[in-house]
């Protein structure tokens, strides 16, 4: 039973964010560069429909430059992958995805970063 309760967890915490009225309180940033073949690949895959999903009004995807990274982002340590996915609130990372492994397995690592960091989330609704 315990069991079932933890892989359900961050699921739930997800689906507790997506409530209406919820405003966003966090960004996704890419860090991404030219020529970058997993990149290319989440851009194919992924882009077009990440902001139309729970997670991209959640954390609206920003997108950077690994050779111009911004000023306003606090990373816990510089990127050194592409794509990397920072989770960022406030402007200071709260968690990262490094790497594209795919379609699947890039909407499950969103989930557990967002699951992780509820408090990147505002669920206050908004009159």
């Amino acid at each position: 039973m315990h069991s079932l309760i933890a892989r359900l967890a961050p699921i739930l915490l997800v689906s507790a964010f997506a409530l209406p009225g919820a405003t966003r309180a966090a960004d996704l940033v890419m860090v991404e560069r030219a020529g970058c073949h997993w990149c290319e690949r989440w851009n194919a895959e992924i882009a077009p429909i990440y902001p139309k999903t729970r997670e991209g009004k959640l954390a609206p995807l920003r997108r950077v430059d690994i050779h111009a990274l911004p000023d306003d982002v606090r990373f816990a340590s510089r990127p050194v992958f592409t794509p990397t996915f920072v989770l960022v609130a406030d402007g200071a990372e709260l968690g990262r995805i490094e790497g594209y492994a795919g379609e699947d397995f890039f909407w499950f690592q969103v989930e557990q970063l967002l699951a992780a960091h509820p408090e990147a989330i505002n669920t206050t609704a908004q009159p």
